[in-house]
């Protein structure tokens, strides 16, 4: 699903116009985005919780020559559903 998706759908559901459905949904992006850039976690009740968790610095080979390179530490957005996500998902297959 894309952001498209979500806002026609939120848009559809509610009876909200799409553009102002649209405005909301960017919004909340925005404020996910400048908390993680902040390095805050964002915790979303019943969904889960994103976070930045640093990387270290590892070993890697290049496929196409076999070569070991250094990959440097870094940064990375990590996302942890929820356990009633978790529940859920277990009983997909």
């Amino acid at each position: 699903m894309i952001k498209k998706e979500i806002v026609s759908r939120i848009s559809r559901d509610i009876d909200l116009p799409r553009q102002k459905v649209e405005k909301v949904v960017e919004g909340v992006l925005e404020i996910i985005r400048e908390s993680l850039l902040k390095g805050e976690k964002v915790e979303l009740r019943n969904f889960g919780v994103f976070k930045i968790r640093l990387r270290k610095e590892r070993k890697r080979r290049n496929p196409r020559t076999g070569e070991e390179v250094m990959v440097p530490a870094h940064k990375v957005v990590v996302f942890k559903p929820a356990t009633e996500i978790k529940k859920k998902l277990k009983g997909i297959s």
